[in-house]
């Protein structure tokens, strides 16, 4: 099997990568960055979405497993303590592949000369203006929904529900619901604007189209990817049709994780 390990940098992830790397390669497996059938991220969600992004274009042949070295994440579910063990099941084990839904931004502009740009998001899509309220039609399957005027909007997916979209009021979705949320960021809510002021859960197969309609600059971040367009015609959102798979070698018990993140022990 190819195999890679992405790091967070620092001195401790660097020293951990090292020793995966190793032990890994004496049991046999081949170290290949760019077309790993394994990513093995060692620091933190952070890290997990880089190697996400980095190989989401191979998303059919990869399997993606976590070693979190800081705070406990909802993506890198294994200890260093546990590195040997987890070296030994990724030689020895069969392992069951688990499938988390991905959210699909399409962005167009009014200059029909550039095409549409098409990213993948696997906690959630923002959009604000940068100067000012942000003001756009939102249209569901095809048909307006409502007029949003406030700070901004946030797009998530079940498993990015416990990020942003928690920050801003939204409801935490299990991963094996195909689904993407609407939270809104301080809508503005008078006589002349008005939304629904609760956030929207779509299922698979619904869109959401955006179209911002004061001509402002707007700023689209994609996960830690930030992007400025101006003349957006719209932003189209939707239930990917990849999805990331996880290389899974025990039970992961999703609301024990929500419960240890925010709750506690």
């Amino acid at each position: 099997m190819k195999f890679t390990v992405k790091s967070r940098g620092d001195d401790f992830s660097n020293t951990l990568q090292q020793r995966i790397l190793q032990y890994l390669l004496d049991f046999g497996l081949s170290h290949d960055e760019k077309e790993p059938e394994m990513v093995i991220t060692v620091g933190g969600d952070g890290t997990f979405l880089q190697a996400f992004h980095e190989y989401c274009n191979r998303l059919e042949d990869t399997a993606f497993v976590g070693i979190h070295t800081g705070h406990l994440g909802f993506y890198a579910d294994w200890v260093p303590d546990e590195v040997e063990k987890l070296v030994i099941h990724i030689a020895k084990t069969p392992y069951q592949i688990v499938e988390y839904p991905l959210l699909e931004v399409v962005i167009r502009t009014n200059n029909e000369e550039i095409p549409p740009e098409r990213h993948l998001a696997l906690n959630e899509c923002t959009i604000k203006s940068l100067d000012g309220s942000l003001v756009s039609n939102v249209e569901i399957k095809g048909d307006t929904f409502e007029v949003f005027r406030g700070d901004g909007l946030c797009i998530s997916t079940p498993s990015g529900s416990t990020a942003y979209n928690k920050a801003l009021g939204g409801a935490i979705l299990h991963p094996s619901l195909a689904s993407i949320q609407i939270a809104e960021m301080a809508s503005i809510n008078n006589r002349v604007y008005r939304t629904v002021g609760s956030p929207l859960v779509l299922p698979q197969h619904h869109t959401c189209l955006l179209k911002p309609m004061n001509d402002k600059e707007v700023q689209v971040t994609i996960d830690h990817f930030t992007l400025s367009h101006s003349r957006v015609k719209s932003i189209q959102c939707r239930v990917a049709e990849e999805k990331i798979r996880f290389a899974r070698f025990r039970p992961f018990p999703f609301w024990k994780r929500v419960k240890e993140s925010f709750i506690g022990g």
